[in-house]
């Protein structure tokens, strides 16, 4: 596996978010003493650095096809990285505290893909079991959604067609105007339905006629002057009543 050294040094030392970073004690593979060195921890590579502020790091570890296990050592904490294969290496590491070393042990065991590989596929599992318990819920089985297909012209729903024209009673569109609705009869006997169940039409205006000078009247109504006259008449006689009923009001006279 190539790697290029700048392109790893500018991974590790740039501002991208960490899984994990921290003070360990790694082992040396030639030399058994421990020596603290600053890890970060960025997907499925663990660098290490000699101080903390270190501009490069001294080596990194890819953490593919290996494990992460607890191990018995001198040092307190300590866990290793076994990789398979004879002439494999083995990376002895160990923590400050033992909350220290189940958040490494945790973290390093989740950073290879096949890993996430893992999570993916169990996922996937999961929302294929939810699919098909909805669709048991709902009265028979679906097919899993796939790429949409027109449907035949002869399996096309239609909407119910509503009438040309909305049914009226005196000249207002009823509420309820459903066909086939009941209704309460019209007390005037307009609207409703004829013999055939179809809408009547509203009554008809009154007819408006020319008078010889050219003027439009009603044929209910009279002319002005009968309208003075009667409001005259009705003048006189509501006057007569009043003057009764003042008379009656102060008694009879000594």
């Amino acid at each position: 596996m190539k790697l290029n050294e700048r392109s790893l040094a500018f991974y590790a030392t740039c501002d991208s978010p960490a899984d994990n970073s921290g003070f360990l004690y790694k082992r040396g593979e030639r030399h058994t003493a421990y020596h603290r060195r600053w890890f970060v921890l960025k997907g499925n590579m663990l660098f290490y650095f000699e101080e903390r502020d270190s501009r490069e790091p001294v080596g990194v570890i890819v953490l593919e096809g290996c494990n992460v296990e607890l191990c018995d050592s001198a040092e307190g904490f300590a866990f290793a990285i076994r990789f398979g294969g004879t002439k494999s290496r083995t990376y002895v590491l160990a923590a400050e505290s033992q909350a220290a070393m189940e958040s490494w042990v945790k973290s390093l065991s989740r950073a290879s893909f096949d890993y996430m590989r893992l999570v993916v596929r169990e996922l996937e599992k999961q929302l294929q079991e939810m699919r098909q318990g909805l669709a048991g819920g709902c009265g028979g089985t679906r097919e899993p959604p796939g790429p949409w297909k027109p449907k035949p012209s002869g399996s096309e729903e239609r909407l119910p067609a509503l009438p040309s024209i909305l049914p009226k009673e005196n000249g207002c569109a009823v509420w309820n105007n459903v066909p086939g609705a009941q209704r309460p009869p019209d007390p005037s006997g307009c609207g409703g339905l004829d013999e055939e169940a179809n809408p009547r039409p509203p009554p008809l205006p009154p007819r408006r006629r020319v008078s010889n000078n050219g003027e439009a009247a009603s044929a209910g109504a009279g002319s002005p002057s009968t309208f003075c006259r009667l409001h005259e008449q009705y003048s006189r006689e509501v006057a007569r009543l009043r003057q009764d009923w003042q008379q009656r009001q102060r008694g009879p006279r000594p």
